[in-house]
């Protein structure tokens, strides 16, 4: 197996996205969509053993890892960018991940295209408001009235804190003490650099307009229903655990699976992960083809 090595793509509109593919590109593509924060280094655990069964695309999102800021990032604009690189890529039906800010990414491209997607990997993702916990009360306080009182309140995670709190929150010790701590700093670090705090400022508030497309979501969830895996993490303490109930009553067929981890969840348990989504890829596989002999 190639080493996992880094690729630079020029958008349309000027800047750079930072990505990873690797795999065969004549087998079925999956895209990772990582989340807050990180980068597509959340996957590098998981790729070399999902790129034997597909071809794989992990970007940095735009403003995040070593992707370029956008001059006005917002879940949309990020949508279009990762469209872009798909198309460049020649990527035809994909497998998309769904995990927390790659969540309204993932959707922008499964609605754009829906008989595109052979299926969805959902990770501590919201579609519904069963997600938004009590925790979520200053955010959503900010998009009903957005004043620098509320902004600050609600982005008073983007401190070290903050970031690190997203790799080690509401976990139980023995499973956070298998996090290094370079994970979180390396983030940290990357956050310092131009224009990327105005970044994440600018996606809290524009997930307040996700929010509002929830049902839209249900509906292409209900016309389409997608082949679904659900990796959750139990112990997320951004992300109800409610969420996953409402998962499963739109997608009844869903498998799911509760995970003893944390809202970074590859970090801990990569290799169960990953041996659920291969095997979700090669059972959605051999459904589609027994269904293409039978026509």
């Amino acid at each position: 197996m190639r080493p996992l090595t880094r690729q630079r793509l020029r958008l349309s509109g000027g800047t750079e996205l930072s990505f990873i593919a690797a795999g065969d590109a004549s087998k079925p593509a999956v895209l990772l969509l990582h989340g807050f924060p990180g980068s597509a280094g959340y996957f590098r655990d998981v790729m070399p053993e999902l790129s034997r069964a597909a071809y794989v695309i992990a970007p940095d999102l735009p403003g995040f890892g070593e992707s370029d800021v956008l001059p006005a990032p917002s879940f949309p604009s990020f949508g279009q960018a990762i469209s872009e690189l798909l198309d460049r890529l020649a990527v035809g039906p994909r497998y998309i991940y769904l995990h927390d800010f790659g969540a309204p990414v993932g959707f922008q491209i499964a609605m754009q295209a829906p008989e595109q997607v052979l299926g969805h990997i959902v990770q501590n993702a919201n579609a519904h408001r069963t997600g938004l916990g009590s925790q979520w009360a200053p955010v959503m306080d900010y998009w009903s009235h957005p004043n620098p009182e509320n902004e600050a309140a609600a982005t008073a995670h983007l401190t070290f804190e903050g970031v690190r709190n997203g790799y080690l929150g509401g976990m139980p010790s023995e499973v956070a003490t298998r996090i290094p701590a370079e994970t979180w700093e390396e983030d940290w670090r990357e956050m310092q650099l131009p224009g990327r705090m105005e970044t994440q400022r600018a996606l809290v508030k524009d997930y307040g307009n996700y929010v509002a497309r929830f049902e839209e979501i249900a509906e292409y969830l209900a016309r389409w229903q997608p082949p679904s895996l659900m990796v959750w993490a139990r112990h997320d303490p951004f992300f109800d655990l409610a969420e996953t109930l409402s998962w499963m009553e739109a997608l009844p067929r869903m498998e799911g699976h509760v995970l003893d981890a944390g809202h970074k969840l590859l970090e801990t348990h990569a290799t169960v992960a990953v041996s659920l989504m291969v095997d979700f890829i090669g059972q959605t596989q051999q459904k589609s083809e027994g269904t293409q002999a039978r026509e």
